[in-house]
C-alpha cells in the first residue's frame, strides 16, 4: 500500500515508518524538518509540511490522491512559538478528513491518547478528542490507538525526562513520585499500526494500549537508573507547589519555541498519573522488558546527564552575552578607551556601542529556539573577530592577570556544547 505518515520524523512516527517500510509498503513521510530523516531513511519519500498550515481540504488534495492509507502520529503538547495545538491537532485533521473522503484513502490510523479524566480540558487533550470525534463521524474507515507513556530505544519528551531524572547525582528529586505510570513499548505501537494496515485490527477499533503492569513514577525512574548502570540513589519527594517555578520557566521557554517536558500540560497530566481507560493489553512488553531488550550504552548516559543541563547552557550563554553588552554601556566612554590609541574619540564610542548592541542581540536571540542555531554560530564568529582584533590591537591582554582574553576560550567551548546538543530529533 501507499501510506502517508504524519509526524514521520518524530519518536513514534519514525518507528512506524520503519516498520511499515519493512512490511513492504511504500511510505511517504511528512515533517516540518525532514532533511536529516531523509538521510537516515532514504527509501522513504519525504515532504516538508507544517501541519499547522494545512487547515483547508484543498491543502491536502494533492497529497492524498496517491495514497491508500494515512497514519497520524503528529501532535503538539502546548501552544508556543513552535506549535499551534488547535491548528495541528484539530483543524488540520478535520481538513484532512474532508479531503480524504474525496480521495483513494481507505483507512486512517490515529495515534491518540487518553482524552478523558480530570485533565480532559487541557488544549492538548481537548483537541485530540475533537479530532478523534471528527474522524469517527467522517465515514472514513479508521483505527484509533491510545498508547500510554511510550518507551523505546530512543527517547523524547516524557521518556527523555525519565532518563534525565534517573541520572541525577546522589538523589532523585521527584514530584508525584507515587503516581502510577502505564507504559508501552514503541515497537508494540508500531506492531499495532502494522496490524491495522493489514486488516488484523478491524476498522472502527478504538483501543487503549498499555502493558499489563503497574509502576509508580519512582519505580520507573529507579528502573531507568538501573538500566543506565548507575548506583542506587535516594528518592527525594518534591512538593508540587515547589515545582511551580520550574513549570513556569518551562512554559516561558515553550513560548520561545523550546519544547520542554516540564511544561504545565505535562505536569497536569502527571498529577493524575499516566493511565489508560479499560484493561491493560496482555502480551505487550513491560517497561523492564522494553529496556532490557535495548541495553544502554555510554551515549545514553551522556544524553541523560546532558538533557537537563542543556537549558542551563543556553541560559548561561545568554547571560554571558547580555552582560558583556550591557556592562560597558554603563560608562561607554570609559569602555571605549581601549580604542583611543587607534581611532578618534567619536569613532571609538560608536564602535563600543555597536559591539555592545551586537552582544545584546546575540544574547537575546539564543533564547528564541528558531534563532538559536544562527545565534550560536554568530557567537562563534563574533568571538573569533573579537579575539583576532584584540590580539592585533592589544596583545598584552593575553597576559593580563585577570585574563580578559583567556576567559573567552571557555565560552567558545560552551557554545560548541550548545550546538552539539541543540537538535531535538
Amino acid at each position: 500500500m501507499n501510506i502517508l505518515i504524519l509526524g514521520a520524523t518524530g519518536y513514534i512516527g519514525s518507528m512506524i515508518a520503519s516498520r511499515l517500510a519493512a512490511d513492504g509498503h511504500s511510505i511517504t513521510g511528512i515533517g516540518r524538518n525532514p532533511a536529516r530523516a531523509a538521510l537516515k531513511q532514504p527509501d522513504i519519500r519525504w515532504l516538508q509540511v507544517d501541519l499547522a498550515t494545512m487547515t483547508t481540504p484543498a491543502d491536502w488534495t494533492g497529497i492524498l490522491e496517491t495514497h491508500d492509507a494515512v497514519i497520524n502520529s503528529a501532535g503538539a503538547l502546548q501552544d508556543g512559538l513552535a506549535d499551534d495545538v488547535a491548528a495541528t491537532q484539530t483543524k488540520a485533521m478535520q481538513a484532512l478528513y474532508a479531503a480524504a473522503g474525496q480521495s483513494p484513502v481507505r483507512l486512517i490510523v490515529q495515534i491518540s491518547a487518553r482524552t478523558q479524566g480530570p485533565a480532559a480540558g487541557l488544549p492538548f487533550l481537548a483537541t485530540k478528542r475533537q479530532a478523534d470525534e471528527a474522524l469517527v463521524s467522517s465515514g472514513i474507515p479508521y483505527v484509533i490507538l491510545r498508547p500510554a507513556l511510550v518507551l523505546g530505544r530512543n527517547a523524547h519528551g516524557g521518556s527523555a525526562l525519565l532518563r534525565a531524572l534517573s541520572a541525577f547525582p546522589l538523589v532523585l528529586p521527584l514530584t508525584y513520585a507515587k503516581n502510577h505510570v502505564a507504559t508501552i513499548s514503541v515497537e508494540d505501537v508500531a506492531t499495532a499500526v502494522s496490524r491495522a494496515i493489514s486488516g488484523e485490527l478491524a476498522p472502527g477499533t478504538d483501543v487503549a494500549m498499555a502493558a499489563d503492569e503497574t509502576l509508580t513514577l519512582a519505580e520507573l525512574v529507579v528502573l531507568h537508573r538501573q538500566w543506565l548502570g548507575l548506583p542506587p540513589a535516594r528518592i527525594v519527594a518534591i512538593p508540587a507547589l515547589l515545582s511551580k517555578p520550574v513549570t513556569w520557566l518551562a512554559d516561558t521557554a515553550g513560548r520561545l519555541g523550546w519544547r520542554s517536558p516540564l511544561r504545565s500540560t505535562a505536569m497536569k497530566v502527571m498529577s493524575e498519573g499516566v493511565r489508560t481507560d479499560g484493561k491493560a493489553s496482555a502480551g505487550l512488553a513491560t517497561a523492564a522488558a522494553t529496556l532490557s531488550a535495548n541495553p544502554s550504552g555510554v551515549q545514553d548516559l551522556w544524553f541523560a546527564r546532558l538533557y537537563l543541563l542543556k537549558p542551563l547552557v543556553i541560559v548561561s550563554l545568554s547571560l554571558f552575552w547580555l552582560l558583556s553588552g550591557l556592562v560597558p554601556l554603563i560608562d561607554p566612554e570609559r569602555a571605549s578607551a581601549h580604542f583611543l590609541p587607534f581611532m578618534g574619540t567619536a569613532a571609538a564610542l560608536v564602535l563600543t556601542i555597536a559591539t555592545c548592541l551586537i552582544d545584546i542581540a546575540l544574547g537575546l536571540a539564543v533564547l528564541v529556539r528558531p534563532w538559536a542555531r544562527k545565534a550560536l554560530f554568530g557567537m562563534l564568529l563574533v568571538t573569533t573577530a573579537y579575539l583576532g582584533g584584540g590580539s592585533l590591537l592589544e596583545p598584552a591582554l593575553w597576559l593580563d592577570p585577570l585574563g580578559p582574553f583567556v576567559k573567552v576560550l571557555p565560552s567558545i567551548l560552551l557554545t560548541l556544547v550548545a550546538l552539539a546538543t541543540l537538535d531535538e530529533r
